[in-house]
């Protein structure tokens, strides 16, 4: 098992950059694969981005790619979404999972969660 706690979320003007960090406790952290997902109010959820469990391999959803950034530090346990030239349309709730063994970009496959983080992009 692990629990995952999101920060670095809040206000950011439009081409501004955001670094939002989920810090898991538990034990054998880098046996779970990551993804960050984000929902915005009156919308499904929406798949952002994954990273392997060595952080060798990372997926990201369409409408963000070349944009965002996934990693991971296993040493503090840690995984990380950098945000760059953000949008109005990237404001949304950003929650991270953890997923046992390989990465995936189906949510249903992720069994833990957590609280999730509020980014609101300004124009």
């Amino acid at each position: 098992q692990v629990q995952l706690v999101e920060s670095g979320g809040g206000l950011v003007q439009a081409g501004g950059s955001l670094r939002l960090s989920c810090a898991a406790s538990g034990r054998t952290f880098s046996n779970y694969a990551l993804g960050w997902f984000r929902q915005a109010s009156g919308k499904e959820r929406e798949f952002v981005a994954a990273i392997s469990r060595a952080g060798g391999t990372t997926y990201y959803g369409d409408s963000v790619k070349g944009r965002f950034t996934i990693s991971r530090d296993n040493a503090k346990n840690t995984v990380y979404l950098q945000m760059n030239s953000l949008k109005p349309e990237d404001t949304a709730v950003y929650y991270c999972a953890a997923r046992w063994g390989g990465s995936s970009y189906r949510d249903r496959e992720y069994g833990y969660w957590g609280q999730g983080t509020q980014v609101t992009v300004s124009s």
